[in-house]
């Protein structure tokens, strides 16, 4: 797609939960991206992009919702994006912004216990 920024940060394979250590590498890529998450109105502009019937939005639609002015609504969707939890596309001179259900899925699958997950996917 045109314009659309791709994510920078890869969240590691391997689960801490896995039963084997995880690398340095993982460890550090991991924690950006759970620092990411670890912000309340980072969580809101998830779950505002993601209700959208439309499922993106942009800077001006998330202001009012989340009481931040625009340059803090920016730099928190710098920073989800950044970590790859977001896709940022540009269309003329408005920035619309879309989860990436893949990224999100992985985290849940890395904080999820192998033997949860083998139960979730027998279901």
């Amino acid at each position: 797609m045109e314009g659309v920024t791709p994510a920078k940060t890869a969240v590691p394979a391997i689960s801490p939960l896995a039963g084997e250590p995880i690398k340095r590498a993982d460890a550090e890529r991991l924690a950006r991206v759970l620092k990411a998450f670890a912000d309340p109105a980072r969580l809101r502009l998830l779950s505002l992009i993601q209700s959208t019937p439309e499922g993106e939005a942009s800077v001006s639609d998330l202001t009012a919702p989340l009481g931040l002015s625009q340059p803090t609504v920016s730099h928190h969707l710098r920073i989800l994006t950044e970590a790859g939890l977001l896709e940022r596309e540009k269309r003329g001179v408005w920035a619309y912004y879309r989860l990436v259900p893949s990224a999100i899925t992985a985290i849940a699958d890395l904080l999820t216990p192998p033997r949860k997950r083998a139960t979730k996917r027998a279901r």
